[in-house]
Protein backbone atom coordinates (compact mmCIF):
# COMPACT_ATOMS: atom_id res chain seq x y z
CA UNK A 1 0.00 0.00 0.00
CA UNK A 2 1.09 3.22 -1.07
CA UNK A 3 -0.24 4.93 2.46
CA UNK A 4 1.93 2.68 4.13
CA UNK A 5 5.36 3.59 2.64
CA UNK A 6 5.04 6.60 2.78
CA UNK A 7 4.20 6.76 6.44
CA UNK A 8 7.53 4.84 6.97
CA UNK A 9 9.37 6.75 4.67
CA UNK A 10 8.73 9.86 6.16
CA UNK A 11 9.09 8.05 9.66
CA UNK A 12 12.62 6.93 9.22
CA UNK A 13 13.46 10.70 7.72
CA UNK A 14 12.50 11.91 10.51
CA UNK A 15 14.39 9.41 12.77
CA UNK A 16 10.68 8.35 14.62
CA UNK A 17 8.91 4.83 14.83
CA UNK A 18 5.51 3.61 15.03
CA UNK A 19 4.17 0.96 17.13
CA UNK A 20 0.22 -0.90 16.41
CA UNK A 21 -2.20 -2.04 18.60
CA UNK A 22 -5.04 -3.91 16.72
CA UNK A 23 -8.31 -5.69 17.50
CA UNK A 24 -10.34 -6.14 14.85
CA UNK A 25 -7.89 -6.15 12.30
CA UNK A 26 -5.99 -9.25 13.47
CA UNK A 27 -2.29 -7.97 12.49
CA UNK A 28 -3.69 -6.35 9.20
CA UNK A 29 -2.01 -3.17 9.82
CA UNK A 30 1.42 -4.63 10.75
CA UNK A 31 1.26 -6.73 7.81
CA UNK A 32 1.02 -3.96 5.74
CA UNK A 33 3.63 -1.65 7.12
CA UNK A 34 5.90 -4.78 6.92
CA UNK A 35 5.17 -5.42 3.55
CA UNK A 36 7.19 -2.49 2.79
CA UNK A 37 11.33 -3.23 1.66
CA UNK A 38 13.34 -1.69 4.93
CA UNK A 39 10.05 -1.34 7.40
CA UNK A 40 12.54 -2.35 9.91
CA UNK A 41 13.94 1.26 10.25
CA UNK A 42 11.02 2.30 11.34
CA UNK A 43 8.59 0.36 12.88
CA UNK A 44 8.60 -1.26 16.01
CA UNK A 45 6.48 -4.18 16.25
CA UNK A 46 2.34 -4.71 16.73
CA UNK A 47 0.05 -5.94 19.45
CA UNK A 48 -3.06 -8.11 18.47
CA UNK A 49 -4.82 -7.66 21.45
CA UNK A 50 -8.18 -9.26 20.17
CA UNK A 51 -9.22 -10.15 23.30
CA UNK A 52 -11.17 -7.80 25.61
CA UNK A 53 -9.14 -8.42 28.42
CA UNK A 54 -5.61 -8.27 26.85
CA UNK A 55 -6.18 -4.16 25.80
CA UNK A 56 -6.50 -4.22 29.85
CA UNK A 57 -3.51 -6.02 30.93
CA UNK A 58 -1.11 -5.73 28.10
CA UNK A 59 -1.93 -2.31 26.64
CA UNK A 60 -3.27 -0.93 29.83
CA UNK A 61 -6.48 0.00 29.11
CA UNK A 62 -8.52 1.46 31.64
CA UNK A 63 -10.68 -1.41 32.88
CA UNK A 64 -13.27 0.81 34.35
CA UNK A 65 -14.22 1.83 30.91
CA UNK A 66 -14.02 -1.33 29.14
CA UNK A 67 -16.10 -2.44 32.03
CA UNK A 68 -18.44 0.52 31.38
CA UNK A 69 -18.60 0.95 27.57
CA UNK A 70 -16.89 -2.28 26.05
CA UNK A 71 -13.75 -2.39 23.75
CA UNK A 72 -15.61 -1.08 20.80
CA UNK A 73 -15.47 2.77 21.76
CA UNK A 74 -13.30 6.00 21.49
CA UNK A 75 -11.54 6.50 23.99
CA UNK A 76 -10.40 2.96 24.35
CA UNK A 77 -8.60 3.46 20.85
CA UNK A 78 -7.68 6.63 22.21
CA UNK A 79 -6.01 4.45 25.07
CA UNK A 80 -4.54 2.00 23.09
CA UNK A 81 -2.54 3.77 21.12
CA UNK A 82 -1.20 5.47 23.92
CA UNK A 83 -0.49 1.90 25.36
CA UNK A 84 1.52 0.49 22.68
CA UNK A 85 3.20 3.62 22.15
CA UNK A 86 4.49 3.08 25.72
CA UNK A 87 4.87 -0.21 25.55
CA UNK A 88 6.81 -0.65 22.52
CA UNK A 89 8.97 2.32 22.96
CA UNK A 90 7.69 3.96 19.60
CA UNK A 91 7.72 7.73 18.85
CA UNK A 92 3.91 7.08 17.46
CA UNK A 93 1.06 4.59 18.60
CA UNK A 94 -1.80 3.67 16.46
CA UNK A 95 -4.51 1.49 17.01
CA UNK A 96 -7.81 0.23 15.60
CA UNK A 97 -10.92 -1.53 17.58
CA UNK A 98 -14.12 -2.16 15.81
CA UNK A 99 -17.08 -4.58 15.23
CA UNK A 100 -15.91 -6.45 11.58
CA UNK A 101 -19.03 -8.94 12.01
CA UNK A 102 -21.40 -11.20 11.34
CA UNK A 103 -22.44 -10.27 14.97
CA UNK A 104 -23.09 -7.15 16.99
CA UNK A 105 -20.59 -6.57 19.75
CA UNK A 106 -20.99 -5.06 23.10
CA UNK A 107 -24.52 -3.45 21.84
CA UNK A 108 -22.34 -1.81 18.89
CA UNK A 109 -23.41 -2.79 15.63
CA UNK A 110 -21.24 -4.68 12.75
CA UNK A 111 -19.29 -1.90 10.90
CA UNK A 112 -18.56 0.76 13.69
CA UNK A 113 -14.68 1.12 14.12
CA UNK A 114 -12.42 3.65 15.90
CA UNK A 115 -9.14 4.32 14.96
CA UNK A 116 -6.60 6.45 17.27
CA UNK A 117 -3.26 7.71 16.78
CA UNK A 118 -0.98 8.97 19.98
CA UNK A 119 1.71 10.93 19.01
CA UNK A 120 5.57 11.94 20.32
CA UNK A 121 4.10 14.98 21.98
CA UNK A 122 0.20 13.74 23.57
CA UNK A 123 -0.68 14.50 20.03
CA UNK A 124 -2.83 12.26 18.72
CA UNK A 125 -6.55 11.87 16.96
CA UNK A 126 -9.48 9.57 17.27
CA UNK A 127 -11.83 8.64 14.36
CA UNK A 128 -14.95 7.16 14.51
CA UNK A 129 -16.11 4.81 11.34
CA UNK A 130 -19.22 3.70 9.86
CA UNK A 131 -18.13 0.81 7.76
CA UNK A 132 -20.19 -1.30 5.19
CA UNK A 133 -19.53 -4.27 3.59
CA UNK A 134 -18.29 -7.67 4.70
CA UNK A 135 -16.25 -8.50 7.26
CA UNK A 136 -13.09 -8.74 4.44
CA UNK A 137 -14.15 -5.37 3.11
CA UNK A 138 -15.25 -3.81 6.90
CA UNK A 139 -10.83 -5.21 8.36
CA UNK A 140 -9.91 -3.96 5.06
CA UNK A 141 -11.16 -0.64 5.27
CA UNK A 142 -10.35 -0.22 8.37
CA UNK A 143 -6.44 -0.57 7.58
CA UNK A 144 -6.69 2.15 5.29
CA UNK A 145 -8.35 4.58 7.77
CA UNK A 146 -5.82 4.29 10.88
CA UNK A 147 -2.75 4.69 8.18
CA UNK A 148 -4.71 7.36 6.73
CA UNK A 149 -4.92 9.34 10.44
CA UNK A 150 -1.47 8.62 10.90
CA UNK A 151 -0.78 10.03 7.51
CA UNK A 152 -2.65 13.25 8.45
CA UNK A 153 -1.38 13.32 11.79
CA UNK A 154 2.46 13.37 10.26
CA UNK A 155 0.99 16.16 7.75
CA UNK A 156 0.17 18.11 10.68
CA UNK A 157 2.95 17.78 12.35
CA UNK A 158 5.20 18.76 9.36
CA UNK A 159 3.45 21.88 9.06
CA UNK A 160 3.61 22.31 13.27
CA UNK A 161 7.43 22.38 12.62
CA UNK A 162 7.62 24.05 9.97
CA UNK A 163 5.46 27.13 11.33
CA UNK A 164 8.01 27.09 14.04
CA UNK A 165 10.82 26.94 12.35
CA UNK A 166 10.10 30.03 10.17
CA UNK A 167 8.73 32.31 13.03
CA UNK A 168 5.33 31.41 13.48
CA UNK A 169 4.79 32.45 9.77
Amino acid sequence: MKAAAEILAVLAERGQTVAVAESLTGGLVAAELTAVPGASAAFRGSVTAYATALKQTVLDVDAALLAERGAVDPQVARQMARGVRTLLGASWGIAATGVAGPEPQDGKPVGTVYVAVAGPTGTGNVAALRLNGSRAEIRRESVRSVLGLLADELRGNARAQDTEQNGGN
